[in-house]
């Protein structure tokens, strides 16, 4: 059977999981073996946080290292840090050693470091180590943090059939080539030259005469936001990374790349639903508690004002009672607009270009779309209070407030998450109980004021 085939039919299923789970109970070296021969290592990795620290050991060390290295890869940092806690320096340098450069800092970085020095110390291969020292110098959220120094380069003034040897010998460390790249005689990047140019060509011409000098590249310094937005745009699956010098350093993959992006969609995710700091679903308790319960507070806090906010009232409720069936209306609808425009802000700042509007024409956009749909909403709303209630002067009123706050709530909307941006605070926070907090406050307002207006109270 395939490997294509081994892993398309394995399954981790209920059946399986107990039946693995005995396996490792009893020690079934054969079945623990055959079962997983060919599979995906992030199925491996499935199945293995379905088991403690020490039985997920057990069975690393019956697969080949090569795999057991990528499923510790696939693990979420917070699982790996403790997952690697339990090898010696000796068994993570294997490991690391049977990683690419940048994943391989990756583990590194959730040693202490201490343990650190030691595993790179015992790396066997000694260009990778020297790689991994080299990546250590840079922060995680930066081009340098997330390139890795496998790639294919060759000079310009190599012939083909030069650069297919030397080719041949640096495609041993690289898993994945998607380019050449071109570099001068001080290793500057000047170009880069695809596999198919190379194979066409003959084998006694010149480098210099078929790359392409049009490259994108970053350089190390680069925010990892900027990178993904510049990779997405290009639709690249490799970027080139050079220093300060132009000096090709290394290169950020698509894989790499992909991990920044969910990582920055669940930020927002959880700031839009009030959670102020990542969190992840096998948490503890106090940990998860302490990441929702800041806004949860702020929420708390606006609802208490609201309510002080109506007791303010009391003596036009009691005049017409009428009035407070429709402040949940009120309070709804303003959230909703405010959590709608906001979110649209958010997702045009997160694929902003060069020619993305200016903030009046958002603005303006934004106040047009909020024109039509409180004319609408307020239309619906006053035929059914009409309908049921035969009260004018309370339709009136209730479909004025709720035009107004559709409007004040759309501007709120559009303008926070634009602020926030403006002075480097993630705008993802407008979206969440904030914009629907300070909405509410402020549809009452609108409603007890176009109240006071309409009855003359």
């Amino acid at each position: 059977m395939s490997e294509a085939t081994e892993i398309m039919d394995f399954e981790l299923s209920k059946e399986f999981l107990e039946r693995f789970v005995q396996a490792v109970e009893e020690q079934e070296v054969d079945f623990i073996q055959q079962s997983l021969d060919g599979v995906n290592p992030a199925d491996i990795t499935e199945l293995l946080e379905e088991f403690d620290a020490d039985d997920s050991k057990y069975v690393l060390e019956l697969l080949d290292p090569q795999v057991g290295a990528r499923v510790i890869i696939e693990l979420e940092d917070d699982l790996q840090s403790r997952f690697m806690g339990n090898f010696t320096s000796e068994e993570t340098a294997v490991y690391i050693d049977n990683l690419d450069s940048d994943d391989g800092v990756g583990v590194l970085n959730l040693l202490p470091i201490s343990k650190r020095e030691e595993v790179i110390a015992l790396v066997e291969n000694e260009e990778k180590a020297g790689h991994l020292l080299d990546l250590l110098r840079y922060e995680d959220d930066v081009a340098g943090g997330l390139m890795g120094k496998e790639l294919i380069k060759a000079n310009h003034n190599w012939t083909i059939q030069r650069c297919i040897e030397e080719i041949r010998k640096q495609a041993e460390n690289v898993q994945k080539i998607y380019s050449v790249y071109v570099v001068d005689d001080n290793t500057k990047l000047i170009g880069k030259v695809s596999l198919k140019k190379i194979i066409l060509s003959e084998d006694n011409a010149r480098i210099a005469d078929i790359y392409d000098d049009e490259v994108i590249s970053v350089e190390t310094y680069v925010q990892e936001e900027e990178v993904a937005q510049i990779m997405r745009k290009y639709d690249l699956e490799a970027l080139p990374v050079v220093n300060v010098r132009g000096k090709l350093v290394g290169r950020i993959t698509i894989d790499d790349v992909l991990d920044v992006i969910t990582e920055q969609a669940e930020e927002d995710i959880q700031m839009m639903s009030g959670i102020s700091s990542d969190v992840e679903e096998d948490d503890s308790v106090w940990i998860i508690s302490k990441a929702r319960l800041p806004w949860l507070v702020i929420g708390l806090v606006g609802g208490l004002l609201g309510a002080k906010f109506i007791s303010l009232f009391e003596a036009q409720i009691a005049i017409i009672p009428a009035m407070a069936f429709f402040i949940p209306l009120i309070t709804a609808t303003g959230g909703n607009v405010g959590i709608q425009s906001s979110t649209i802000i958010v997702q045009g700042l997160a694929n902003s270009s060069a020619f993305s509007d200016s903030v009046f024409r958002r603005l303006i956009k934004m106040l047009m779309v909020a024109l039509v749909n409180g004319t609408i909403l307020a239309i619906i709303v006053f035929g059914i209070v009409i309908f049921t209630t035969s009260d004018q002067t309370i339709a009136i009123t209730v479909s004025s407030a709720l035009f107004s706050v559709v409007l004040l709530a759309s501007f709120m909307g559009t303008i926070t998450p634009l602020i926030l941006h403006r002075f480097g605070v993630n705008p993802a926070i407008a979206s969440g109980p904030f914009i629907t907090t300070a909405n509410d406050l402020l549809g009452l307002a609108v409603y007890f004021f176009v109240a006071n207006q309409l009855y003359g109270l």
